[in-house]
């Protein structure tokens, strides 16, 4: 299993537009995604989930996985919430 962790910096936190894309990259990966926030989690490819978790700006969350492509969706998550302006990499 993998792990990053990252600050949300998009002024609307974790809210639809940035949730949705997050849910977009992650389900093409095999590997199991969760997103970890505030002693909760929630699978990365569920958009009710990742909403549930309201995240707000300036949040820590980490992201898990655990699969056989884990390091290339860690990889590829990472860096569209670092390109799209939702968070940076702690």
């Amino acid at each position: 299993m993998m792990e990053k962790t990252f600050k949300i910096t998009a002024p609307e936190g974790l809210h639809a537009r940035p949730a949705a894309l997050l849910v977009s990259t992650a389900t093409p990966f095999l590997a199991d995604l969760t997103l970890h926030f505030n002693g909760k989690s929630a699978n990365l490819k569920s958009i009710m989930g990742v909403m549930a978790q309201g995240v707000v700006t300036g949040s820590t969350i980490v992201i898990s996985a655990q699969g056989s492509d884990e390091a290339e969706a860690l990889q590829v998550i990472g860096d569209v919430i670092v390109s799209k302006g939702i968070g940076e990499e702690c």
